[in-house]
């Protein structure tokens, strides 16, 4: 592979601006002036440049699907969403669930997303999703890094072949052990959901993503039996813990409690602001609760939190397109997350705290010897990109330029005024 040279690039951690040298597909370089005769090279033009951001969270079986549903989701709601979605699933076939998913990945590549964790349903016997989504995953290894998750979506103790098919999955080789403890049937199952979970991880050396708590109800606090689990297998840093959104409902001095036990469990939560902004507390009336987990407390105390997408177009989330800048400007609102430094705060819970949680930190970001992966963005800081949910100009790959956009033009004409407008003082 040939050498590529990055000129004025603006980077997070330097206050002036660098230029990024690549070779054989790894940063070898990054100083201010490196002078590369013959050199192909790329003006950052001062633009912000990270490294790829991170989608921690999202059902790519169901991606695209609206399209092809009986029906829509005309109340919204989580439960018709369910119901649609199990009318949809005995019409699934290989070929569409790699047509849509591959659609995906190249959406998430013109996004700036080259790390995604996808959830594959693993509750039906034929276990089609997972074994669509392995072979996705091992076809697009040279544009995007993708880990699968057994994800029983059921439930593991709804039916007598829940377990066995979640060690089907593993076998097949998902990448992470997945539950849904607030789906079973009785809270005794739900905790036997979480330990089958963390007894299938040990086995087979697996990281751990659970879909807990995702409910408004007080009740539901099996979130507390993960981080138990966390503590007394040592498996901290290697589990993580998705929407918890209960959490938002908890008594006060009971989640002061729980953020403590969050913190001594090491754990990684992923809030998923998409989905669950809509999704939640919907049976509130007035006033309405935010549906999201305690993102600032959490972050407070030290917790590693990020941010996942959820849904692309499917019954849960009729919306999106793959952009995680949307998805922190969304939760920058609905979080009160909007001051300076919570802006910064955003933009690492779209790349390194989401790429903590996939565990894969030690060979990520912008440093000499990591793969050569990065995104340049039309916008010159943090504030401005999430502002605007900037485009991304340029995505690297291997230190290979993999997809270029050019921004809207925007002109106006008239007598009094005449020239481009891009939304930036």
């Amino acid at each position: 592979m040939g050498a590529l040279l990055i000129k004025n690039a603006k980077l997070r951690d330097f206050q002036k601006l660098q230029d990024v040298l690549i070779k054989d597909g790894k940063f070898v370089r990054i100083a201010e002036n490196i002078q590369g005769e013959g050199v192909a090279t790329v003006d950052a033009a001062g633009n912000l440049t990270l490294p790829p951001f991170v989608d921690p969270h999202v059902h790519m079986d169901a991606v695209l699907s609206c399209g092809d549903l009986s029906r829509p989701n005309r109340s919204g709601t989580l439960l018709e969403a369910i119901d649609i979605w199990g009318e949809r699933k005995p019409l699934l076939t290989k070929e569409i669930l790699k047509k849509n998913a591959r659609e995906v990945v190249k959406w998430y590549i013109a996004n700036g997303v080259l790390r995604v964790r996808t959830h594959a349903d693993c509750s039906d016997p034929t276990l089609l999703t997972v074994e669509s989504l392995i072979e996705v995953r091992d076809e697009v290894r040279d544009l995007i890094d993708i880990q699968v998750v057994a994800f029983p979506q059921n439930g593991i103790f709804t039916s007598t072949e829940g377990e066995g098919l979640l060690r089907r999955a593993l076998e097949m080789g998902a990448d992470c052990v997945g539950g849904a403890p607030h789906i079973e049937y009785t809270r005794e199952d739900g905790v036997r959901d979480v330990e089958c979970v963390y007894q299938y991880a040990e086995k087979f050396d697996r990281m751990i993503d659970i879909h807990v708590d995702e409910t408004g109800d007080t009740h539901s606090r099996f979130v507390e039996v993960m981080a138990k689990e966390n503590i007394m297998r040592g498996w901290q840093g290697r589990a993580a813990a998705s929407h918890t959104t209960a959490m938002h409902n908890y008594n006060n001095d009971y989640a002061f409690k729980l953020l403590g036990v969050l913190k001594k469990a090491d754990m990684n939560m992923i809030t998923n602001p998409f989905d669950n902004s809509v999704l939640q507390n919907r049976t509130d009336g007035y006033p309405r609760k935010r549906g999201h987990t305690r993102v600032d407390e959490l972050l407070e105390k030290g917790v590693n939190v990020c941010i996942g997408h959820d849904s692309i177009m499917d019954p849960w989330y009729s919306m999106g397109k793959g952009n995680m800048l949307a998805a922190a400007n969304l939760l920058a609102h609905t979080a009160h997350m909007n001051g300076h430094d919570q802006l910064l705060e955003l933009m690492d819970m779209i790349t390194h705290r989401s790429a903590r949680t996939l565990g894969i930190e030690d060979k990520y970001g912008i440093k000499e010897g990591n793969p050569a992966d990065l995104v340049i963005l039309d916008a010159k800081d943090e504030a401005e990109a999430l502002r605007l949910t900037s485009e991304c100009l340029y995505v690297l790959r291997k230190g290979k330029v993999i997809c270029r956009t050019t921004p809207a033009l925007r002109t106006i004409d008239t007598s009094e005024i005449k020239e481009n407008v891009d939304f930036k003082l």
